[in-house]
């Protein structure tokens, strides 16, 4: 059931619509024709999951549903309850069938705090049809939602709302004298407007809940002044004002959500599209978001093999002395370390060659098992592995003049293989060519010594 709205009731809240036609924002979910239009007009209503940020509409669109469709509707949070109460309501949703065939709607706040157990709880009903699941989420559910669960529900994507809407909602609250601000008389100026909306972030409750605490303050800078003292103008809300409200901007982040992974995957690309701009602004977003600048030095210097490997090898050694010296000064002195690190590694040449040469190691291992190391490249501290073979016929390299052996390495079902393919970029270039002069010198004495061998055949 919908809770009562009384005057202690958030502003965010009781300004929360009922009917579509006063929904703001996510259009290309609710605007003429789109898909939630249509099944609101239709009147029949799948399990659905509504998947987005804080205050993008999750709640009011379920609120909607309840005022717009017949059927009984349930309000539930998963913060709150537990299977008990799941039961409890599937037999409340039988007595509602049987009584008056009633469909029951089920609303699940925050259902990606549900674990896999209590997900499945829902299952054989949403199958049979006696429960309707709306869930909203602002986890993806490709990794929160059970897969069978998900596979029974239709996932509608909301996004932030822009400035212009949150802007409508704000104007909305403050004309409105029933449920709104307007019995204050007060107006408010464009520009503090935007403040408020640009501090909201995309999220329409905390635009509400800022309007709120700024109204709060600003009757009482009201009060606190004599009536005849009060200049024209002063039922005005000004940005001055709505700066002493917000103090500091907080950012839209979370440390373990999806923010935090869409954050990161920007952090990565722009260092590895050579984009130092973008690369030290994602990670400001994520160090002014709260992120642990731990984590953020130790996926840098993942970034520095991976992505840079000995096209730079000094990357490697940079990114992990960006770690110390964060570790030893902390925020927010070590935190230009971190900067200095993520436009070093966005500049330097870029070079995947070992981690690609990774998985063709890995590929063959798994394919060819635990294959025996061959005995002239085995070690032999003993006359018994001796006797055996071990170390017979190995070439030590430093007895050539060039430094440079004949000899195989690799296992003979993969004798000849190729790993490492150095790429023409920085100092791989530099490998490449080292590589290929190595290779030109043991081919000659192939095909010297094959000849040698075919001469002494022939005596």
């Amino acid at each position: 059931m919908l809770e009562p709205k009384t005057a202690n009731t958030p502003l965010a809240d009781r300004m929360r619509p009922t009917r579509l036609e006063h929904f703001v924002g996510q259009r290309h979910l609710v605007g003429e024709g789109k898909f939630l239009k249509q099944l609101l007009d239709s009147g029949r209503i799948p399990s659905l999951l509504l998947w987005g940020p804080p205050g993008s509409g999750k709640t009011t669109l379920a609120t909607i549903l309840a005022h717009t469709v017949s059927a009984h509707f349930v309000f539930f949070s998963a913060v709150l309850s537990g299977v008990k109460e799941i039961r409890q309501i599937v037999d409340q949703a039988k007595v509602e069938r049987e009584r008056s065939d009633t469909p029951t709607i089920l609303f699940v706040d925050e259902i990606h705090r549900f674990n896999k157990s209590q997900q499945d709880a829902f299952l054989p009903h949403v199958e049979s049809g006696l429960l309707t699941l709306i869930g909203a989420t602002t986890e993806n559910p490709s990794f929160q939602i059970t897969a069978p669960l998900l596979s029974r529900c239709q996932v509608l994507l909301l996004a932030p709302l822009e400035r212009d809407d949150l802007k409508q909602v704000m104007r909305r609250a403050l004309a409105d004298a029933s449920l709104g601000l307007g019995r204050h008389g007060l107006a408010i100026d464009d520009e503090a407007l935007t403040l408020l909306a640009d501090a909201a972030d995309g999220d329409c409750r905390r635009a509400l809940n800022h309007l709120e605490t700024t109204v709060a303050l600003a009757l009482e800078l009201l009060r606190s002044q004599p009536e005849a003292e009060i200049a024209p103008g002063a039922s005005t809300i000004t940005a001055a004002q709505v700066r002493e409200t917000l103090q500091q901007k907080t950012l839209r982040y979370d440390a373990r959500g999806e923010e935090h992974y869409n954050l990161i995957s920007a952090l990565h690309k722009s260092l590895r599209d050579s984009d130092p701009d973008g690369a030290v602004y994602w990670l400001g977003r994520m160090l002014t978001g709260g992120e642990d600048p731990l984590y953020v030095a130790r996926r840098m210097i993942r970034f520095a093999s991976e992505d840079i490997g000995n096209a730079d090898p000094q990357a490697l050694q940079v990114a992990l002395n960006c770690r110390e010296a964060y570790h030893m000064l902390g925020s927010p002195e070590g935190e230009l370390a971190l900067y200095q690190a993520a436009a070093y590694l966005a500049t330097a040449p870029k070079s995947n060659a070992v981690y690609v040469c990774t998985h063709r190691v890995r590929a063959d291992i798994e394919r060819t098992g635990s294959l025996p190391v061959p005995l002239h490249i085995r070690n032999a501290p003993t006359a018994l592995m001796k006797d055996f073979g071990y170390g017979h016929g190995y070439q030590y390299a430093h007895d050539d003049r060039d430094g440079l052996v004949l000899q195989e390495h690799l296992p003979p079902e993969l004798a000849g293989n190729v790993y490492y393919e150095p790429t023409n970029r920085g100092h791989e270039a530099v490998i490449k060519d080292r590589l290929t002069k190595w290779k030109q010198i043991l081919k000659q004495r192939a095909q010297h010594h094959e000849q040698h061998e075919q001469q002494t055949r022939k005596k």
